[in-house]
């Protein structure tokens, strides 16, 4: 096999959770390009749907699917559903989140409700998928994490803007961190890798333009994140490019954690 040949992804199954999302839906279109059979699974249906009408008129192949990440039973109906179609996913992105809170100030319930989906949630999907990688001898697990899990929040980004960085990711995207180290020691014996990507902020297009200025000045390569910076790095730590590569960060952040 040539080192080209090696990032391909063909006669792989993906599953990537949250996928209608601005990380979500260049992941997606990263591993179909790649040549991976693509499911998508979100609770929120209807833009998931228009996301995947869109990518098959491209020519991937995409298939959406219903999860409610907070719910062991949703979880493993999704597991059962594409073992019965494909046999199995080989490659499962730990992509979905869920941000209730709004504020430092924000009720107890709302932190709690943001552990079910972005702690337990994100752990039972690991397991779960991670048996039936198992079954089929290897995979690739890779959590999508933040620079946010990484480093302290630099308050004066946010001020004078009605933004602001909140506790409940800070924490579970620390907390996925070791996840993704304990995850691929258990794994590790049956050919599962397990790795997590920090992506730093995305511009879409939306954000205040102030707070996209004082942020690429953080950076080293002066700018935020676009639609296509995550790509390269998920069909890689996928693919058998990576097939060496396990319990490890890899920043997407234009060195602002570096800095």
């Amino acid at each position: 096999m040539s080192v080209i040949d090696s990032f391909r992804l063909d006669g792989k199954v993906a599953l990537v959770s949250g996928g209608a999302g601005l990380y979500g839906r260049q992941i997606v279109e990263a591993l179909a390009e790649a040549g991976a059979k693509v499911y998508v699974a979100s609770r929120g249906r209807e833009a998931l749907d228009k996301c995947v009408a869109g990518w098959k008129r491209g020519g991937l192949d995409v298939t959406a699917e219903t999860l409610d990440q907070s719910s062991p039973e949703s979880i493993e109906a999704l597991a059962d559903r594409i073992n019965d179609q494909t046999g199995g996913v080989h490659v499962l992105i730990n992509n979905a989140v869920a941000r209730p809170m709004k504020d430092w100030s924000s009720p107890a319930e709302a932190f709690e409700e943001s552990m079910r989906v972005n702690a337990t949630g994100v752990f039972v999907m690991t397991r779960t998928f991670g048996e039936q990688m198992t079954k089929l001898g290897g995979g690739s697990i890779i959590n999508v994490g933040s620079i946010q899990g990484m480093v302290g929040p630099d308050f004066t980004l946010y001020e004078g803007l009605n933004m602001s960085a909140l506790p409940d990711y800070f924490f579970h995207k620390a907390g996925m961190l070791n996840l993704t180290r304990y995850a691929a020691a258990k794994l590790g014996p049956s050919g599962i890798r397990v790795n997590t990507i920090s992506p730093g902020g995305l511009d879409a297009g939306e954000a205040d333009p102030r707070f996209v200025e004082r942020y690429a000045a953080r950076t080293f390569l002066g700018r935020m994140g676009n639609y296509t910076d995550l790509k390269g790095v998920v069909v890689f730590l996928a693919s058998d490019a990576a097939a060496y590569i396990t319990g490890v960060n890899i920043p997407v952040d234009g060195g602002y954690t570096a800095k």
